[in-house]
């Protein structure tokens, strides 16, 4: 080796040019050669010890640290984060072994060189990184680090031993970047690091955990996004509502303009933009090699272009730093370089449930995964194992089963290796078959359709069958699209359930479960307020249904026929209808369904004023929808309990019935509505025009929002209730209290119905001393005190179980309480505070006196 002239700072050799050395060690000499040229030692020099392998050693503990390997300076802004880093920082402080893991692309090295940079507080001299990704031999990574920190012979073998003796520095940051593909041979040396040098902390990023004792594992996902915009083809009518300071707040969506400025200095976040921009970040998933890869491409295209690309992003997703591994250039190589890594029965299954649009469970992937190689036994632990490795992502909340999802980009990488592989073809038969089966628990058994929440969890993939079985039309296009349009009405996405069941109906002119698609179709048109095409379906649903033999698509399509009755004022043919539907579903002997129809049947009654004979078939059904039925069915009873106690005359009833309507469904859905707008008549009833006013215009504005009207009869009672409660009110007073309940939504339009709630005098339902419980709530109270059950309470007070629990629950928030003794104890104290307060207002009056 030709030693290197020293010249000043730098190394230099003929004609001025850079020196050339052979190794970081060369290098290191050189540098202190030069260094004790120029200048005066400022403390006693360095002495290393040498040790096997060509390998220096610090023995002084007043040494720096290694040489090499300093954290780079970052040549753009880094974006977001502020939560993880707060709770990183926190982390780094109080483990010795932290390792961030993610997907690739997600940005796991970006966010520890900024974490490693802000730890140093005028130290950064103490954290060196080692970046792992050129390395492909697992036995030269420690020869390997100890090159990439400056003081290691990169020909000759470096003993484990010897490099944790080189990092023995008080204070120092190890910053390990890209283990994935090492990661048994890192675990083996960062166990030995640790374990050797006391005071040494590593921050290591991978696709996967370590496994080593003692190490925090934090997942690093998505970047924050703004809120889901609306669907496509509805975005023209909701695109004036996406306002730019409600998106630029999101991680995802300051990063792409960051970048997209920096590609293209005009570009800016305008009215125009913020929509194709949103939906950009949110088709990418927020991950931000995504996003900074998009973003490059606002130089050459217009925004719409590359939303319309995404369809294809691995394709459109090249192109990014020069500089760097490969795998962080574009997305394609991001995820192959994941891919690598597994092995053939994890690549299967990786590559199979990318057929699944939306996330899956253990029985989806079962279904697409079992066979050909993976054995059925052990699909749990391969998914497992995927999302170990970052190439699943667990959906949180899901407490009964575990419950997947593959990224957009990962998702079509896999299914760009299940077509090469040869499997697309029969995977995607079995995920038909899959969904097909799931919709049995939602054919015959109606009036009393129970959409699954298995059923609604598929909503995704539920449409892209439907899509893939468009072609070959048939009863099974036809049970996956009436499925599809039941989740879809469940989730009150009512014109989607219509124009799923029209496409079917226009596909399939005769199939046996074309009258559920007709009868579900009438219902839909009658929540929209389309009373012509609800009578004209229905009857459509029952003439189909009688030529097939299916009892209960029979009783379907008459329950069907009764609502459009209804809704057309033919309320004795209505009852027809719907005794017609009875009798079926009895021979059936579904005691659910049977409820629903005896309900179905009361409802219809009371429009034809067999009062008697309402109230008798409620009492027969309601204890089975209050335990059996999903929560809307359970509402539509105590709903149509609470319509017999208003036309009774007794508010108090109809009021207890409304609220327990209130209190199991979810708020802002047209189920809720109902029992919003019973409160305001009883309010109106009672001669409170504020509130009444405020509840009915609350409904009104949460019915126009989701597109569903109430029946002709129900619209007239809330309509004479606002019209008394107007009259109660100068226009002023009553234009504000309409504009107050406009605003009203969600969870406080349900806080403020039933906190608002008052008694039939109209006093303030409040305990007649002031308290905090109202007379009821007392009455309920104190005979929990003397030991009494629940159904024993709603015995004595002539209430249900149900209502009973209610006002327990009202009677432990307001005490601030949990346990039936802690209430009666506070009664205790009551009545104590109560006497005591007694005999001082007789001392009062007897000084009075005196």
């Amino acid at each position: 080796m030709a030693a290197p002239r020293r010249d000043g700072e730098r190394g230099t050799g003929k004609g001025g040019r850079p020196a050339k050395y052979c190794s970081n060690a060369c290098r290191q000499r050189a540098f202190r050669n030069r260094a004790a040229a120029t200048s005066e030692p400022r403390q006693p020099p360095i002495v290393h010890a040498a040790v096997p392998g060509g390998i220096r050693a610090a023995t002084d503990e007043r040494l720096g640290p290694p040489p090499g390997g300093a954290l780079p300076l970052p040549l753009d802004r880094f974006i977001g984060r502020a939560a993880e880093l707060t709770g990183l920082r926190g982390l780094l402080r109080s483990t010795r072994l932290l390792t961030l893991v993610g997907p690739g692309g997600v940005g796991k090295s970006r966010l520890a060189l900024h974490l490693a940079g802000g730890q140093s507080t005028g130290r950064q001299e103490l954290t060196r990184l080692v970046a792992l990704d050129p390395l492909r031999r697992p036995a030269l990574l420690p020869q390997f680090v100890a090159t990439a920190l400056g003081f290691g012979d990169q020909h000759g073998p470096v003993e484990e031993e010897a490099l944790a003796r080189a990092l023995s520095v008080p204070g120092l940051l190890l910053v390990l970047d890209n283990c994935e593909h090492l990661a048994e041979s890192c675990a083996e040396l960062v166990a030995l690091l640790l374990t050797r040098c006391p005071r040494l902390r590593i921050l290591a990023t991978s696709r996967e955990a370590l496994r080593v004792p003692g190490e925090v594992v934090f997942r690093v996902g998505e970047l924050s996004l703004p809120p889901a915009p609306a669907p496509a083809e509805d975005s023209a009518q909701d695109r004036s509502h996406i306002c730019v300071d409600d998106v630029i707040g999101s991680d995802a969506v300051r990063l792409f303009v960051e970048r997209a400025r920096a590609a293209a200095p005009g570009f800016d976040l305008t009215a125009d933009t913020v929509d194709e921009v949103t939906r950009i970040c949110h088709r990418l998933d927020g991950l931000p090699l995504a996003i900074e890869l998009a973003a490059r491409r606002v130089a050459g295209l217009p925004l719409g272009q590359i939303l319309d690309g995404l369809d294809n992003q691995l394709a459109l997703l090249t192109d990014g730093s020069r500089i760097g591994p490969a795998h962080h250039r574009e997305l394609r190589a991001a995820i192959a370089w994941s891919h690598r890594l597994l092995d053939p029965a994890e690549q299967a299954v990786l590559r199979r449930v990318s057929i699944l649009a939306g996330g899956f469970g253990l029985d989806g992937a079962l279904a697409v995964c079992a066979g050909d190689g993976v054995s059925a036994r052990d699909v749990l632990r391969l998914l497992c194992s995927l999302a170990e490795k970052s190439l699943l992502v667990r959906v949180p909340g899901e407490e009964r089963s575990a419950r997947f999802r593959q990224l957009r980009a990962i998702r079509m990488y896999g299914l760009g290796r299940l077509a090469s592989s040869g499997e697309l073809a029969l995977v995607r038969e079995r995920a038909l078959c899959w969904l097909a089966g799931l919709t049995d628990d939602t054919v015959d058994s109606p009036p009393a359709v129970l959409v699954t929440r298995e059923l609604v969890a598929e909503r995704d993939d539920l449409a892209a069958a439907v899509a893939c079985t468009e072609d070959e039309g048939g009863d099974r296009h036809m049970r996956l699209a009436v499925a599809l349009a039941r989740v879809h009405r469940e989730l009150d996405e009512l014109t989607a359930a219509r124009r799923t069941l029209d496409a079917a109906l226009r596909r399939v002119p005769s199939a046996p479960y074309r009258s559920d698609a007709l009868a579900l179709a009438a219902r839909i048109a009658y929540k929209q307020g389309d009373r012509a095409d609800t009578l004209r379906l229905a009857e459509e649903a029952v003439a189909a249904a009688r030529g097939h033999e299916r009892p209960a698509a029979l009783a379907d399509a008459f329950d069907a026929l009764g609502v459009a009755l209804l809704a057309r004022r033919g309320f004795a043919a209505a009852v027809v209808a719907q005794r017609a539907c009875l009798d079926i579903t009895r021979r059936l002997g579904n005691d659910l369904a049977t409820a629903v129809s005896r309900h179905r049947l009361a409802w219809a009654l009371q429009h034809v004023g067999a009062v008697a004979e309402a109230r008798a078939l409620l009492a027969q059904c309601l204890p089975v929808l209050r335990t059996e039925a999903a929560s809307h069915h359970h509402s539509a009873a105590v709903h149509t309990a609470g319509v017999l106690a208003l036309a009774a005359g007794d508010d108090e009833a109809a009021e207890e019935a409304f609220v327990e309507g209130l209190r199991i469904v979810p708020p802002d859905t047209f189920h809720a509505m109902y029992p919003v707008e019973g409160l305001a008549i009883v309010a109106a009833e009672r001669g409170e025009p504020r509130r009444a006013l405020r509840l009915a215009a609350a409904a009104a504005e949460v019915r126009g929002r989701i597109g569903v009207r109430p029946d002709a009869e129900w619209q007239r009672q809330v309509d004479a209730a606002v019209a008394r409660a107007r009259s109660g009110l100068d226009a002023e007073a009553a234009q504000s209290a309409q504009a107050a309940g406009q605003r009203l939504s969600g969870d406080r339009l349900v806080a403020y119905a039933l906190r608002s709630a008052r008694a039939p005098s109209g006093r303030s339902r409040r305990g007649a001393d002031g308290g905090p419980l109202t007379e009821r709530e007392i009455q309920v109270a104190s005979l929990v005190a003397e030991g009494l059950t629940n159904a024993q309470v709603a015995a004595r007070l002539g209430l249900s179980p149900r209502t009973v629990e209610a006002h327990l629950d009202h009677i432990r928030d307001k005490l601030g309480v949990r346990s039936r003794t802690r209430i009666a104890v506070w009664l205790a104290d009551r009545a104590a505070a109560g006497t005591l307060r007694e005999r001082g207002e007789r001392r009062e009056r007897g000084r009075g006196q005196g």
